[in-house]
């Protein structure tokens, strides 16, 4: 290194770039992106605000070129780019960037939509009403002054701020190694916690929360949940979920919209509304037909118009999911504290606003008591002269110059220089009795002033009452609504149920393990005997052996003949078309060989106090808590423990305190409680249900409902309706009861349903033909018959499956 003195100076190249990078760290720090707790402004916002302040661009002012006092910034305080003060200046004016905008704009400041505002040439500015309070009473020696950058002129090292500046309009700022950003608040909810700290310096943050609730974003929106929150003014970090402003309305024609009046703060609307565009085009959010921006000078409106089938809900959580409507806020609390970077929770903000509120208050007493004994001293010489005014008068009118009248004054009253000056410029009309009780009656003002003014420099608890009257006549100023809502719903990552719409389907499920789901209202409701809609297109040796009706959200139990139970949720079986194949269960769930599927049931929830009651093939029945149930393991548990040549043929969701139905191939019946068969594990056995003669197998097994009849399916299309009340209950394990004559015109029995005059059955054949009909119009009649038709069959086709359409009465039991 070469000196100014031409000599070269030996230097080691680590400690100079550490020592060099560490000036230039500190300089960044303190000197640019960094706000002061004391004022809330980093260092050229301090400057724009000052020098609006020089150039006496008060509210009442007219407006002056924005390009006049950037010039102003630049010249005497901020020797940086001009475009750089401008962009500063702007912010300070967006009432959407600041909560409490400090300067107030005149033409064209940016938009919302991330329009850049006018060149400075073209705006004008001015200080906003509450900037007032930032700068009040500087001119009193509140604040300390520092030489500017060439040391031409001087300015404030922090302005008084009587409004807690730095939580009312919040900072942003990246700085070396650290950064800081702080939310913007209610200033009504402000001052009262600093109120509150007056009160009790020991307040602590969870006190401070029941008055500051959180956030006031100037674009409002929502926060959602209050632990991001609570961390923050805890610990000076935190992450806050924000959350658009979101309306589900009607139209005319009866298609939704969902109306967008507020986004989260610091997004860009335009980039919002192009986003969600891009979502709709490339198909990852479906039923959206129409975006639009419909905001105004009078509020924002995006308008989202939904397609007729489409859940707004669901579209909703899928643009919280996928773009800027919700949006993280990373709260670090990082300020300067004695020129020194502090992360500092709520409290320590609140308590260093009050030390330099009480410092500034201090100092204006000082400088005010400073004055007014000043006064007092000059009035006493004036009280001195008037009560000896002819001698005065007589001293002045003989001396030769000024210089000796004031000797002559000091000399003979024992007046100091300054009372002496103040007497011989004293004008005749300050002779007359009023002018003399004016002074008389100021001179007693300014001893009680300086008698007050010097209690409470003597008083701490008196500046408190001065800074909480301050505040209070700020808050009655300027306080307003809060903008933001806080929800207690949290916003944590979104589970897959939320962006799936909730609707019943019709799960279909082949011999060789085809399943697919159909949305419900693709089946219209037809009459009985009538030749049906084909459901499912199938191999020609494949038909569909399972149907049911069940929610998206639901679970679906699959139960094995092996005694297995498998777990999916419904919206995880494949949607398709109404004749479509669908898609093997071998590929969702981990099947052995040789093991299929004989029963699917949807379970809402795993809750206590209800059970899974089994029945299988040769007669065993089983009852298990469902929570035992209760698992995602993909390759499946034990359901229940099976005999050789045993299989597992139908599972029932009960409370543990109904009756049962197993019916039988041949046409049997048997009705017991299910109080007979006592709860086991997941792996046991079971007991016997019913006594089965020769080749006879259980089909199906249903629970007793009140009022309700025994509805009786055969493979050749026939049925029949018997009242349950012909089914008396008897103890398990008995024969049971003739329920249908089976024969070679009927066929054997391949459904059997407790139903009700409200619900709907569904019946699907082995060449996939589906048809769908009220139970009331099946033939009630008596045990001990065939069935009349229900569905005509082709010469080959045969029933195999059935199932109940539950209405929503009966599904709320």
């Amino acid at each position: 290194m070469v000196s100014f003195s031409g000599k070269v100076i030996p230097l080691d190249i680590n400690s100079e770039m550490r020592n060099s990078y560490l000036d230039y760290a500190m300089s960044v720090i303190v000197g640019r992106a960094l706000p002061d707790v004391r004022d809330g402004l980093k260092p050229v916002h301090r400057r724009i605000l000052y020098s609006v302040h020089e150039l006496g661009l008060t509210p009442d002012k007219a407006y002056r070129k924005s390009a006049g006092i950037v010039g102003k910034v630049m010249q005497d305080f901020h020797p940086h780019g001009d475009a750089a003060i401008y962009d500063a200046m702007v912010r300070l004016a967006q009432d959407f960037s600041s909560r409490y905008p400090l300067i107030q704009g005149h033409g064209n400041f940016g938009s919302v939509d991330g329009d850049p505002p006018a060149a400075m040439r073209y705006t004008e500015a001015r200080m906003a009403k509450i900037t007032m309070e930032m700068l009040a009473d500087i001119e009193k020696e509140t604040v300390d002054f520092v030489p500017n950058y060439d040391s031409r002129t001087q300015e404030p090292s922090i302005l008084p701020a009587k409004i807690p500046n730095l939580l009312i309009n919040g900072s942003s700022g990246i700085a070396v190694g650290m950064a800081t950003n702080i939310p913007p608040h209610n200033l009504g909810e402000v001052v009262d916690g600093v109120l509150m700290m007056i009160d009790n310096p020991n307040t602590t943050a969870d006190d401070l929360m029941k008055i500051i609730k959180g956030p006031d974003f100037p674009t409002g929106a929502k926060i959602m949940g209050r632990e991001g929150i609570k961390s923050a003014y805890r610990t000076g970090r935190g992450s806050i979920k924000m959350r658009a402003q979101a309306t589900i309305e009607t139209k005319q024609n009866g298609r939704q919209v969902i109306i967008v009046n507020e986004i989260p703060y610091q997004v860009n609307k335009a980039k919002l509304i192009e986003k969600i565009a891009e979502l709709v085009r490339d198909k990852k959010i479906e039923g959206i037909s129409d975006l639009r921006d419909e905001s105004d000078r009078r509020g924002m409106r995006i308008v989202i118009e939904l397609k007729k089938d489409a859940n707004p809900n669901v579209i909703l959580n899928l643009l919280y999911k996928h773009t800027q409507m919700q949006e993280s806020f990373g709260v670090i609390m990082l300020a300067l504290v004695n020129n020194q970077p502090k992360v500092l929770n709520l409290p320590q903000v609140i308590f260093y606003y009050l030390e330099h509120q009480k410092d500034v208050i201090t100092r204006r007493t000082r400088y005010e008591l400073k004055k007014a004994e000043a006064r007092a001293h000059i009035v006493e010489g004036l009280r001195i002269a008037l009560a000896n005014l002819d001698e005065v008068i007589k001293i002045i009118r003989e001396s030769r110059n000024t210089d000796e009248a004031k000797k002559g004054l000091v000399n003979n009253f024992e007046l100091t220089e300054i009372q002496a000056e103040a007497i011989v410029e004293m004008r005749l009309r300050s002779l007359t009795g009023l002018e003399v009780e004016k002074l008389e009656k100021e001179y007693k003002e300014l001893l009680a002033k300086i008698d007050y003014l010097r209690s409470v420099l003597a008083d701490e608890k008196k500046v408190l009452g001065i800074i909480r009257e301050e505040l209070s006549e700020v808050k009655k100023k300027f306080a307003d609504p809060r903008r933001t809502i806080i929800s207690n719903e949290q916003a944590g990552d979104f589970d897959i149920e939320d962006l799936i719409d909730e609707e019943d389907m019709v799960v279909t499920i082949t011999n060789q393990g085809y399943i697919k789901r159909i949305s419900l209202d693709t089946y219209r409701s037809q009459k009985r005997g009538g030749k049906g809609i084909t459901a499912m297109g199938t191999k020609q040796e494949d038909f569909v052996k399972h149907l049911f009706v069940a929610s998206t959200h639901h679970y679906l139990l699959f139960f094995t003949n092996k005694g297995k139970v498998y777990r999916l949720k419904v919206h995880e079986a494949p949607e398709a078309g109404r004749t479509a194949k669908g898609t093997p269960l071998i590929n969702l769930l981990y099947i052995s060989n040789g093991e299929y599927v004989t029963t699917v049931i949807p379970v809402k929830e795993f809750i206590e106090d209800t059970f899974l009651v089994m029945a299988t093939k040769q007669g065993i029945i089983k009852k298990t808590a469902l929570n035992e149930y209760d698992t995602s393991r993909r390759d499946g548990l034990i359901a229940i423990n099976l005999d050789e040549e045993d299989e597992l043929v139908a599972v029932e969701l009960t409370k543990g305190q109904e009756e049962v139905i197993l019916s039988t191939k041949d046409g049997m019946a048997i009705r017991f409680s299910e109080k007979d068969v006592r709860a086991m594990g997941r792996t046991a056995r079971g007991v016997k249900g019913i006594t089965l003669d020769g080749d006879d197998t259980v089909v199906n097994m249903d629970v007793a409902r009140e009022g309700a009849d025994l509805l009786v399916v055969t493979a050749n299309g026939y049925g029949k309706r018997t009242p349950l009340d012909e089914y008396r209950v008897q103890s398990r394990g008995g024969k049971g009861l003739i329920n249908i004559k089976t024969s070679k015109r009927n066929g054997s029995v391949v459904g059997v349903l407790v139903v009700r005059d409200d619900d709907e059955i569904m019946m699907i054949s082995a060449e996939g033909i589906i048809i769908r009909i009220s139970a009331k119009d099946v033939s009630t009649i008596g045990r001990n018959t065939q069935g009349v038709t229900l569905m005509r069959m082709s010469e080959k086709d045969h029933i195999v499956a059935t199932a109940r359409v539950v209405s929503e009465e009966n599904t709320e039991e």
